[in-house]
């Protein structure tokens, strides 16, 4: 995944923020030594006066001046550190310091991204994701399927296979996902598990339930003194690897929801980035509710993904009062 500029600046300030710090740990830790190792500051002042002299020679055409140089300075470090022993502190005390070893903090090792960027993206990728405590506990590592009947577990077992495979080629697909059906069937359950996984491999995922995306919008919409907000939100909306809007359906049906919601699925289906999608309502509401233009958008663009059963959040709630 390409982060955007500013996601990349981000995270590079941290690694800026990590140079200095440690930076300044080993100044401290020089400034201790040099306090309190007696000897120490003249070995040090000794290194620099020695290359000097050696280089001088070197220059004037010593051929044994290298070698000289090398096994004085061998010296000199070993009884750097001999003074560091008997003052009671490890031989790479002085050495510098790094919160990653592997890359020296530069988040790069080789030209590829270290281990350590790779676990600062994905930790900036949840944050911005607006899910990052809910994924904890909704992901496809705790799902289950005891609270589905015979009738409904095998429409039940096809959906998350089908969720799966929309996660694994997430990269390749640029496909969009519709989740219809009736209340606490696991839509948002399943939506959660799919961006669990696209964040996990590196991806950016944005998650809105609707009335809360229109909310959000329109109080930036109608404020001058948002407008950068709302440059932001729209460009993070339009260009999120996958953007989920929850319980479509739910939000004010006005002139406003009705222009944005269209603007932000035409616009994404024109930019090829992926959707997840999931309302309450039955394909005929959806319909009658939303534009042609939009109705038009959904159905040409998405796969569809009905899920019906019991509610699973009801059962639960009786279950845990019989406790």
């Amino acid at each position: 995944m390409a982060l955007t500029n500013t996601q990349y600046n981000t995270i590079m300030r941290v690694y800026e923020q990590k140079q200095t710090k440690n930076r300044h740990e080993r100044e401290n830790r020089l400034n201790f030594v040099y306090a309190n190792v007696k000897g120490y500051r003249s070995l040090d002042e000794s290194v620099a006066t020695l290359s000097v002299s050696q280089g001088k020679k070197m220059l004037n055409g010593d051929p044994n001046a290298l070698s000289d140089l090398k096994k004085q300075l061998h010296q000199l470090t070993r009884d750097k550190k001999e003074l560091l022993r008997k003052a009671g502190l490890p031989d790479d005390y002085l050495e510098p310091v790094y919160d990653c070893p592997d890359c020296h903090d530069t988040g790069y090792v080789d030209g590829r991204k270290c281990h350590c960027f790779r676990q600062a993206e994905i930790a900036l990728l949840y944050q911005q994701s607006n899910l990052k405590e809910v994924l904890q506990k909704e992901n496809f590592d705790t799902l289950s399927y005891e609270y589905f009947d015979e009738d409904s577990l095998p429409d039940f077992r096809a959906a998350v296979q089908k969720c799966r495979n929309f996660a694994a080629s997430f990269d390749s697909s640029g496909r969009n996902l519709f989740f219809y059906g009736t209340v606490g069937t696991g839509k948002t359950f399943l939506s959660n598990c799919i961006a669990r996984e696209v964040i996990e491999s590196g991806h950016s995922v944005i998650y809105f339930s609707a009335s809360m995306l229109f909310d959000t919008l329109s109080r930036n919409a109608f404020d001058i003194k948002r407008q950068d907000n709302l440059d932001y939100l729209y460009n993070d909306l339009y260009n999120c690897d996958l953007l989920v809007i929850d319980d479509l359906g739910t939000e004010q049906s006005t002139p406003f929801t009705l222009s944005h919601l269209f603007t932000v699925l035409n616009e994404r289906i024109i930019r090829k980035k992926s959707m997840i999608i999931s309302t309450n309502l039955s394909l005929p509401e959806l319909k009658e509710r939303y534009q042609d233009r939009i109705f038009s958008r959904i159905t040409s663009s998405f796969d569809f993904c009905k899920l019906t059963g019991p509610d699973i959040r009801m059962y639960r709630k009786r279950l845990a009062n019989r406790k």
